[in-house]
């Protein structure tokens, strides 16, 4: 059995490398040197990703290029699939297709004309969180925000599942509790996005950002900065699983005739009421969507 100190030590590891996989999507990700980083062997560098996230490294990368490619396909209609392509740190177009159909069964041409819809569709049918009934969200008031960078403290876990979930944001209660936050944001993070990946295969992220966090002692939480950027905000409630139809609705249809286009950031939701921390299991939140200005 690990040493907590050598398992805290490889949780490190591993969210930091999820991280700096998430904001270097567009580059060549090289291995060697994020072991180097590290000053740890590419080989332990292997054994401690794939043990802390369930997955090796280069399958990693390869999912989140292409879950960000899905998302861009739909939204960001002036880009070609080769910008596309390029955008998500594929240099060939041709290996981008190739690993494209491979994921989805289909061509990326194919998805953007509309293959995604029985796919997503598919994906909400199966998950424990969602019965797959179709709201009217037509109506919703939409502003556009510029956020300032912040600090997330945060647990990743991978699925979605209401048990495991639950027990994420117990942690993170205890967690203030325990450091005397009173002052804070709590939010759920979608670097993958829950409509288009399968649930079993979601990596979820649960986060708290202190109003303050110059005192924090006893913590062995790893955070990063959430990013400064521009976002389409939307004022949501409902229950367990209504998010995951509210994402569909803003990724497959506001945004694609919304004039707006989205970037690879993940969007996210901050809740003033948390339905995994409610007996009612009903939720509150603001939903932020990554945009840019086209």
């Amino acid at each position: 059995m690990q040493k907590k100190s050598t398992h805290n030590l490889h949780m490190q590891i591993a969210n930091d490398t999820m991280y700096y996989i998430y904001e270097h999507i567009d580059t060549d990700i090289n291995i060697d040197d994020l072991a180097l980083k590290f000053n740890i062997s590419k080989h332990h560098f292997h054994k401690i990703f794939k043990e802390q996230m369930g997955i090796n490294i280069y399958e990693t990368i390869k999912s989140n290029r292409l879950q960000k490619a899905s998302n861009l396909l739909l939204t960001n209609k002036f880009s070609t699939i080769t910008q596309i392509a390029n955008m998500c740190g594929y240099s060939s177009q041709t290996s981008f297709i190739r690993a494209f159909k491979h994921r989805f069964n289909q061509t990326p041409k194919q998805w953007r004309n509309g293959g995604y819809k029985e796919y997503s569709t598919q994906i909400l049918r199966n998950s424990e969180l969602s019965f797959y009934e179709k709201p009217n969200f037509d109506d919703i008031d939409v502003k556009i925000v510029k956020t300032k960078a912040r600090p997330a403290y945060y647990i990743r876990h991978k699925g979605y599942k209401v048990k495991e979930a639950k027990k994420i944001w117990q942690k993170l209660q205890a967690w203030k509790y325990t450091n005397n936050i009173n002052d804070y944001e709590e939010i759920g993070i979608y670097h993958d996005n829950p409509a288009i990946t399968p649930h079993d295969e979601c990596f979820y992220v649960a986060a708290v950002i202190p109003k303050d966090d110059s005192g924090l002692e006893n913590t062995n939480l790893p955070h990063f900065y959430m990013p400064e950027s521009l976002y389409a905000t939307f004022d949501i409630t409902g229950k367990i699983g209504d998010v995951l139809r509210f994402i569909q609705w803003a990724y497959h249809e506001w945004l694609p005739s919304s004039g707006f286009e989205t970037t690879t950031n993940p969007s996210y939701a901050i809740f003033s009421k948390n339905q995994f921390l409610e007996e009612d299991e009903q939720f509150k939140a603001t939903y932020y969507l990554p945009i840019r200005y086209t």
